[in-house]
């Protein structure tokens, strides 16, 4: 969450002079379609600052950044889906589809759970992972769940409760490599948060389903967002987006419990952005949002680069089996092509 950041905006990358954007109709959306590279912009906004030589085997030097759509409110939670990529574009509250060309399309109305204004910002949809049977799971903030978007477009309920205590607002959300689904559940989509009367459950958490089984990982975070994990399973790393802004990570068991949580990066003092989505690629590369960008990080530690945009980048997802990352940033989608390879999820439905 970046820009100019109101009360209670930071974790889900609303800018502060959202009530202005247009993004809200498929007009405005389709009418902005377009492919920009970096002479279009100014270099200082659209571009990757090399930190270390080892940046040009995930990025090559000569890579450019494109914008493939724009004219949304803030996009957020990335998926390659059925030949397109897939966002929400959360203040209004429906996810929509756009091709490799830009073509957009609304594929989800009301994609939060339930009917509100473009305004209310925190009730659309946000995360989005493919299930094992090509199905997709999104996380809703309205209805404070996850849910199962089947091939007839119908939506149920996946995940609701915790101990019988309705969740937060799930908002992000990744298979492990063992098919354990975890997710973040932070309190952004109650109108209050934290204060909230709603809110049923004390802490912020990290969770892991398997088996049936819904276990709370992590509960000490205080605004747990975007997650990932090592290609082999064994560390998971946690973006924790306020007031302390850090990326964590942690070792995980074969039974799923964590260990050993310390930060990996740390965001010291205040931002306009603040820690949200990460990706990790098949190096083992931590792709994390914060402030100034999307860092590319070293299993480490080391900050290799950074990925600078004109906008807040939210997050980012794989497509081209790995070899493309689509950047979801406040009204755009981007693009950039890999010297490597991101690591795909663990099912998809290409």
């Amino acid at each position: 969450m970046r820009g100019k950041i109101m009360a209670g905006v930071a974790a889900l990358g609303l800018m502060g002079s959202l009530a202005g954007c247009s993004g809200g109709s498929e007009q405005a959306a389709n009418g902005s379609n377009e492919i920009v590279n970096n002479s279009a912009l100014a270099e200082a906004a659209l571009s990757v600052e090399r930190l270390d030589p080892a940046l040009d085997a995930v990025i090559a030097p000569d890579a450019k950044i494109e914008k493939v759509a724009s004219g949304f409110a803030f996009t957020e939670g990335p998926v390659w889906y059925k030949g397109r990529l897939w966002f929400a574009d959360l203040p209004n509250n429906r996810v929509v589809a756009t091709t490799a060309d830009g073509k957009t399309e609304t594929v989800i109305e009301q994609s939060g759970g339930a009917p509100t204004p473009s305004t209310s910002g925190f009730k659309g949809s946000n995360g989005m992972v493919v299930d094992k049977d090509g199905t997709l799971l999104i996380t809703q903030h309205a209805a404070r769940q996850i849910a199962r978007v089947d091939d007839q477009m119908k939506i149920t309920t996946f995940l609701d409760k915790f101990e019988g205590k309705r969740l937060n607002s799930p908002n992000d959300l990744v298979y492990a490599p063992d098919g354990a689904l975890w997710f973040t559940d932070p309190s952004y989509g109650l109108a209050k948060q934290n204060d909230d009367p709603a809110k049923e459950i004390k802490f912020n958490g990290v969770y892991r389903y398997k088996d049936g089984k819904l276990t709370a990982a992590i509960k000490d975070l205080t605004m747990p967002n975007g997650l990932g994990f090592s290609p082999d399973g064994k560390v998971l790393y946690v973006a924790n987006s306020g007031p302390a802004m850090a990326l964590w990570r942690y070792d995980v068991a074969a039974d799923g419990t964590v260990s050993n949580g310390k930060p990996l990066a740390e965001w010291p003092g205040s931002a306009d952005d603040v820690p949200d989505g990460l990706k990790v690629d098949s190096a083992g590369n931590i792709w994390a949002t914060g402030p100034g960008g999307i860092r590319i990080i070293a299993p480490d530690g080391k900050v290799l680069g950074q990925i600078k945009l004109p906008e807040v980048a939210a997050n980012l997802g794989w497509a081209d089996d790995g070899k493309t990352a689509y950047i979801t940033a406040s009204t755009s989608i981007y693009r950039i092509p890999l010297a490597g390879r991101g690591q795909m999820p663990l099912y998809v439905k290409p």
